[in-house]
């Protein structure tokens, strides 16, 4: 797709990228290894299967439509977490709204304790892996002193129409507890996407990365502030620091999730310094937003205007996820 951004009425090609939290996207089987019996499907005890496709297919619509109003495509690539398995993954990609885009994907199983992982989906005609790996996220309890088994991080390198980015998919640990309670467990979870940046940009100074993900951390959290030394101003990003577009829409009230009448932006995108400089030879980062449409939303009730989950009470609401999905779009001129 082209688009004109009435920068002097130069011609740019746009790709969108970006994040979704699928709420407990788990197949309708019980895996021994796992405690997927905990998981909202598994506790429906009966006719599994019509709801499990009317999860997919909601994901599906969802992921058809984000970022569509200006590359008139869905994303090229979309990091995802909450997703149980391969499985439920291939299933989602052959959704009929999706099938014809041709999506593959990066996935591995994750030491997590509930059974869910990240991955990576990408449009093949858009996208080329060249690389990927996992990344143990080594974390405490600070009482029991045990391993707090979690979600790895996904790096995935690879070529974006030709032009090499990298992009890191998270899960970071929860606030169960409390957010002070638990907040070393996300400092560290930032600490490791930090030093798998500095890796890349050891290999490559002018690494374009993205960082995404559901951080469980708002943008001016330790960890994102201190931690990924993240700026919400572009004109504060050191040569190899990170930007990170969310956070002027957190200090203007707009989140992506909310709990007890608050919004969080616990879902972010945030990309490094080569992807906001002003030479659009190569892909740059445009601009920034949260996919919010009226019908990922409740539209009446006590939680008016909250994302409508897929899960409450036991039961199938026919909703979609307690977080919206997030994305940027990158351009780069062609006339």
């Amino acid at each position: 797709m082209y688009v004109n951004t009435n920068a002097q009425d130069k011609i740019f090609k746009i790709h969108t990228i970006a994040f979704y939290n699928l709420e407990n996207l788990f197949d309708t089987e019980n895996d021994p290894d796992k405690f997927d019996e905990y998981s909202p499907i598994m506790e429906i005890k009966t006719d599994r299967m019509p709801i499990y496709k009317k999860k997919v297919r909601n994901m599906a619509r969802v992921i058809s439509e984000i970022g569509k109003e200006e590359s008139n495509n869905s994303p090229a690539i979309i990091g995802v977490s909450e997703v149980e398995n391969k499985k439920v993954i291939e299933d989602l990609v052959n959704d009929s709204l999706l099938v014809n885009k041709n999506y593959g994907m990066v996935h591995f199983d994750s030491p997590d304790a509930r059974g869910i992982d990240v991955a990576l989906l990408y449009q093949k005609k858009i996208f080329t892996p060249i690389s990927s790996s996992k990344h143990e996220l080594k974390i405490y309890d600070d009482a029991s002193s045990k391993r707090v088994y979690t979600r790895d991080q996904l790096l995935v390198s690879g070529l974006l129409d030709g032009e090499l980015i990298h992009v890191i998919v998270n899960h970071w640990p929860s606030r169960r507890g409390g957010e002070e309670r638990s907040r070393p467990k996300r400092v560290a979870a930032a600490k490791l996407s930090k030093r798998l940046i500095d890796s890349l940009q050891i290999a490559d100074p002018y690494a374009k990365v993205f960082l995404m993900g559901d951080l469980n951390d708002n943008p001016t959290n330790a960890s994102i502030k201190k931690a990924l030394n993240a700026k919400k101003d572009k004109s504060k990003v050191a040569a190899q620091g990170i930007y990170n577009p969310m956070e002027n829409f957190y200090k203007n009230g707009i989140g992506t999730n909310a709990y007890r009448d608050n919004w969080n932006l616990f879902d972010q995108i945030m990309v490094t310094k080569p992807l906001i400089n002003k030479d659009y030879s190569s892909y740059r980062f445009y601009k920034a937003a949260i996919f919010n449409k009226n019908y990922l939303l409740h539209q009446e009730g006590k939680y008016k205007g909250y994302p409508f989950r897929s899960f409450s009470n036991g039961n199938f609401t026919n909703g979609f996820s307690d977080h919206l999905p997030v994305y940027v779009y990158v351009i780069k001129e062609v006339l």
